[in-house]
């Protein structure tokens, strides 16, 4: 589910999406073969403590990103952090990213039940109540944590999983989803919005009831005709992408936001709050949106002072 929302009238011409050559097939192919053979002969946990180890290692190394992410973390939670809290936080955000990738390259060819039960939906009721409405569910993420595991997850479980993301996408996230879709009837039921797409595919995607999500948070805006809303965020204004958020409100779909949580030995929570408004009575206005963005941001805030290893947007 992870990405930005879509510019609320595009008249951009939709750009061709790069296919993944024969080589980068191949090495992407024996790098799951080595990964896979790690956990079949250390199990999960074993090839967790090599995410670990590997982790540690980058975070040795790769200074630049290092001080990236503590600057990062410095420029949200101020400067007066403690110099152990934020290498913490930052070995953590390393271990944590590495894990996530590990583990991305080989769920297909894991039992669904062995990693069904390492996935959990906090408070899913609100998600299921939504559904049941049978006007689709909006859950607005930000850029933290691991929304491609949420969204195979979500799939598997049953939900029909639409998402909004940018159109360049790695090679290796396109390979890799394409392995799922082979795998996975219920991906290829599932439904990618880019960016750059008509808004007339999330009108579609709420009126057959789908569940989807996008990332609202940006630090810099690549479309003039990106709707956004100026909030109070850590002291200070931050502009958020509000376009997903008003198709919503017209359609009569239940408003949540979601957080994903990685825990040890590749478990993952997926934590739903909300609704941000009343689906019975969203009526669109100026103050309703306004009081939407900022229960936004103050949840995004609560989040990342508990969660700071999870922040994955630099």
């Amino acid at each position: 589910m992870p990405a930005e929302s879509v510019a609320a009238t595009s008249h951009l011409q939709t750009p061709q999406i790069t296919p993944v050559s024969m080589w980068e097939r191949c090495s992407f192919a024996a790098l799951r073969v080595a990964v896979y053979g790690v956990a079949r002969c250390l199990t999960l946990p074993g090839l967790y403590r090599c995410g670990q180890v590997f982790g540690f290692l980058e975070w040795a190394v790769n200074y630049r990103r290092r001080r990236r992410f503590a600057a990062r973390l410095r420029s949200l939670l101020g400067d007066g952090l403690a110099a152990t809290d934020v290498r913490k936080a930052t070995l953590d955000h390393f271990i944590r990213v590495r894990c996530d990738k590990i583990i991305y390259l080989i769920l297909d060819l894991l039992p669904r039940e062995k990693m069904a039960r390492r996935f959990e939906i906090v408070n899913r009721h609100l998600l299921d109540e939504a559904l049941a409405r049978g006007r689709g569910a909006y859950i607005a993420l930000s850029h933290h944590g691991a929304h491609h595991v949420a969204a195979l997850m979500m799939s598997l479980l049953g939900y029909k999983v639409a998402g909004v993301r940018d159109r360049r996408e790695g090679a290796i996230r396109r390979y890799i989803q394409s392995m799922y879709e082979q795998k996975y009837d219920e991906l290829r039921n599932a439904r990618i919005i880019y960016s750059d797409s008509f808004p007339r595919d999330i009108y579609r995607c709420f009126r057959d009831n789908f569940t989807l999500g996008s990332a609202l948070d940006i630090q810099r805006r690549r479309d003039a005709h990106l709707k956004t809303a100026e909030v109070d965020f850590f002291g200070g204004k931050h502009r958020f992408l509000t376009g997903t958020i008003q198709i919503a409100l017209r359609c009569g779909a239940t408003i949540l936001q979601g957080f994903i949580i990685s825990d040890a030995n590749f478990r993952y929570r997926f934590e739903l709050h909300g609704p941000l408004a009343d689906p019975s009575n969203a009526e669109e206005t100026p103050e309703l949106l306004d009081q939407i963005m900022r229960r936004y941001a103050t949840n995004i805030e609560r989040y990342i002072r508990h969660y700071p290893a999870q922040i994955s947007k630099l």
